[in-house]
């Protein structure tokens, strides 16, 4: 359906912009097959009739011209110096000959020549609708959108930016590329620019759905767009709603659409019959998938390779494996089984339903038939065997994926050896693979992330599963809770609570909900450690979910060892949180205020503060306050604060007798 959605033709566009300077190059604005059919000027007139030259002299006017364009073109095509072969050309060429070599350029997968190419049109005005279209649907092909949205934003012409051929090609340069989201508010801004948008464009856009986590939602809403435009609905638009629907088994949804074509007198393909298939495979329903096959066949449409492959997958995933082998002894006898797609949906569905040794006699039947194979398979049965903790059949599996294929361009295959060898213990296959991951520019995943975190914690490399966790996150990748606070817990115990503090912080500010166990756990770590300024913070945002003892135990060691000028507030948060005061933790207080005399002034507003909540300080702490009571200039002043003390305990402790005596 990509190629349906994305295949643009462009040699029907009228160019919109012709190069300047014409009478120095011999350029017109009609197509290059009319130009190679009429001679390029009018034949000059004789001096004595108005009569034309006869065809003969037209002819040999117009040959040799003819000849100097033909040559040029592939002067340029085969030139080790483009820009000197370039300088040549000019005055013979016009644009659409250099489209031509544009084109070629890119099929012949020159994409240095390309490029150079490109960029000396734009400098010469060389270039016109065609040439943009050609440009931006090649540089999907190249796998790079980036640049081809850097020469979208610098197009100065407003009538080739908006041109729909234009903007159409960039769109599916981004769809091609898994960039449908840039598509898509790309078009925004296009629609803004005033784009009159075509039925290719949403077709393009549509394609892109399909691989969106919400494209069902974002396709029926270029759907109303459709309508209310009145662009119709073709047999195109109609398969591309279908592949979504089956990509976000939308049942329902499918079969209206599929009648629904059917009724605006569309007669629905092998793709459309494959993409309802697709939905039935979802749901396991074989039988609606039999009573298809056989409409099918009843309109004179013969299931193909696809449809039956589709077939194949719906009986698999339904569990009918003795169908389903039935069904690839079929694909085999009418060749249709030449490649893996069939052998790897049976194995993958085999072994996903438990019957591992089926899968794999069909896994070695696939390599005696010598049937060609790309390595999916192999991915299949590695990350099988890593499920069954078969890991040393997985790492050996892998190990044979390498020697035969080398094919490292999807994060998918990247991250199936990785957990095989993660999984085996394999330090020095993980450590080659994530160099191989680099090399090849692929960007880690979730998944990708996820497997060197547990390996590294298996390991107990947790610096490292540190590290990788600030990576993901850094990726803004979800982070998994119960993953993170082990390894949390761990770096803890390791003596990095600083590394551990930094991973709670990550999920914390995740914005997502979090287990109350912790903010206790975290609490604890940073206590033992001593970062006490640091769960003084915690204590303050979460001490509904942290229990008595282990806020007690945190005050203690803050009275203790925090920082002094904090030690008030931590009594007041303490005090906050309702949770009673000990006099003992008072006491210790107390001492370290005289232990800092210069800090006097602190420890009257906390002798003055425990009046006004009712607090009252033990004998032994009393006594330590008369005893050093001149310190404060007059030792009426800590007289009269105890005093006050004992008063405003004896007020609390009433009102609490006469609540519990009316209870």
């Amino acid at each position: 359906m990509e190629a349906m959605a994305l295949s643009f033709t462009f040699s029907g566009i009228p160019p919109l912009r012709t190069t300047s300077n014409l009478s120095s190059k011999f350029c017109i604005s009609c197509s290059l097959a009319k130009t190679l059919d009429k001679p390029l000027f009018s034949a000059p007139t004789n001096s004595t009739s108005n009569a034309p030259l006869n065809s003969a002299q037209s002819n040999s006017t117009h040959k040799p011209f003819k000849i100097a364009r033909r040559d040029a073109i592939d002067g340029i095509k085969t030139a080790s110096d483009l820009e000197s072969a370039l300088q040549r050309a000019e005055g013979i060429l016009q644009v659409e000959d250099y489209n031509i070599v544009l084109r070629y350029f890119c099929e012949s997968k020159k994409w240095s020549h390309f490029s150079q190419l490109f960029e000396w049109m734009q400098a010469h005005d060389e270039f016109n609708v065609g040439s943009y279209s050609t440009y931006f649907k090649y540089m999907g092909l190249s796998r790079n959108p980036v640049k081809a949205l850097k020469v979208y934003d610098n197009i100065k012409d407003v009538e080739i930016k908006l041109h729909p051929s234009v903007c159409n090609s960039v769109l599916g340069c981004l769809v091609r590329n898994g960039r449908t989201e840039s598509a898509l508010k790309l078009f925004d801004q296009m629609k803004s620019d005033g784009l009159l948008p075509n039925l290719v464009t949403y077709s393009t856009l549509l394609t892109g759905c399909s691989k969106l986590k919400n494209g069902y939602a974002t396709a029926m809403e270029l759907l109303k767009e459709i309508k209310a435009q009145n662009l119709g609905m073709d047999s195109v638009i109609y398969g591309t709603l279908l592949a979504i629907c089956a990509s976000n088994n939308r049942r329902e949804e499918a079969e209206l659409y599929f009648q629904q074509m059917k009724n605006e007198g569309h007669s629905p393909n092998l793709f459309h019959y494959s993409s309802l298939l697709n939905v039935y495979a979802e749901d396991r329903d074989h039988t609606k998938a039999q009573m298809l096959i056989n409409d099918m066949k009843s309109v004179g449409i013969a299931p193909n390779k696809v449809v039956l492959t589709t077939l194949l997958k719906v009986y698999a995933r339904g569990g009918l494996f003795e169908k389903s082998k039935e069904l690839l002894a079929e694909l085999e006898t009418l060749g249709y089984a030449q490649d893996e797609i069939a052998y790897a949906i049976l194995i993958d569905n085999l072994a996903k339903q438990g019957k591992l040794d089926e899968a794999k006699k069909i896994f070695a039947d696939m390599n005696e038939k010598c049937v060609k194979s790309d390595g999916y398979s192999h991915m299949i049965m590695i990350s099988a065997l890593c499920r069954s903790r078969l890991l040393e059949e997985a790492k050996q599996l892998a190990k044979e994926y390498e020697s035969k294929y080398a094919k490292y361009d999807d994060v998918v295959i990247l991250n199936t050896l990785l957990r095989a060898y993660c999984n085996n213990g394999d330090m020095e296959s993980v450590m080659q693979m994530l160099k191989r991951m680099d090399e090849v520019g692929i960007s880690p995943d979730w998944n990708t992330f996820h497997i060197l975190i547990k390996y590294f914690s298996k390991e107990k490399l947790y610096h490292l599963a540190y590290k990788t966790i600030e990576d993901m996150n850094s990726k803004k990748h979800q982070l998994d809770e119960e993953l993170c606070t082990s390894v949390m817990i761990e770096l803890g115990k390791a003596g990095y609570p600083s590394e551990a503090f930094s991973v709670y912080n990550m999920l914390r500010y995740s914005q997502r909900k979090l287990q109350k166990s912790l903010h206790e756990k975290i609490l604890q770590i940073l206590v033992a450690g001593g970062l006490l300024k640091d769960a003084y913070l915690v204590t303050k945002d979460f001490s509904e979910s942290i229990s008595d003892r282990s806020m007690e135990k945190f005050a203690r060691a803050f009275m203790k060892s925090g920082n002094v000028n904090l030690i008030n507030d931590v009594l007041k948060s303490y005090h906050q949180s309702r949770k009673k005061i000990s006099p003992e933790i008072f006491n210790i207080a107390i001492t370290r205020y005289f232990q800092r005399r210069e800090k006097k002034e602190l420890l009257l507003h906390l002798l003055r503060w425990m009046a006004g909540q009712g607090y009252c300080v033990d004998a032994t702490t009393r006594n330590l306050l008369l005893k050093n009571a001149h310190l404060f200039g007059s030792k009426q002043i800590i007289a009269d604060i105890l005093a006050n003390q004992q008063v405003a305990n004896s007020k609390l402790n009433g009102r609490s007798k006469s609540r519990h005596n009316k209870k």
